[in-house]
């Protein structure tokens, strides 16, 4: 069983920046952010390779956001910045070991427990 753990949430002002984190308990997997807002469907946000040599991003986040991952390849991260109101969510972090970079939620086989970002206006 894999073990994932987010961190770096927070309360932020329009504009302002977070930078969220994610722990994995083992290497290589793919990995992504998802988030869920207040009374909506969980939404993929970005995803990266095991490797790091391919990102994907939701038109949303796109020149926004950036995702990234350690050399160790057991943490991955994403850079928010330019923040909005609508960005105001539960972001989780998930893995798949088969390598999937998409945006389908069940395609990931393990979840994060989440942390809150709330951007004010």
């Amino acid at each position: 069983q894999v073990q994932l753990v987010e961190s770096g949430g927070g309360l932020v002002q329009a504009g302002g920046s977070l930078r969220l984190s994610c722990a994995a308990s083992r290497r290589s997997l793919s990995m992504a952010w998802f988030r869920q807002g207040p009374g909506r469907e969980r939404e993929f946000v970005a995803a990266i390779t095991w490797s790091g040599s391919s990102t994907y991003y939701a038109d949303s986040v796109k020149g926004r956001f950036t995702i990234s991952r350690d050399s160790a390849e057991t943490a991955v991260y994403l850079q928010m910045n330019s923040l909005k109101p609508e960005d105001t969510a539960v972001y989780y972090c998930a893995a798949d070991a088969s390598g999937y970079i998409g945006r389908l939620v069940n395609a990931y086989d393990y979840w994060g427990q989440g942390t809150q970002v709330t951007v004010s206006s």
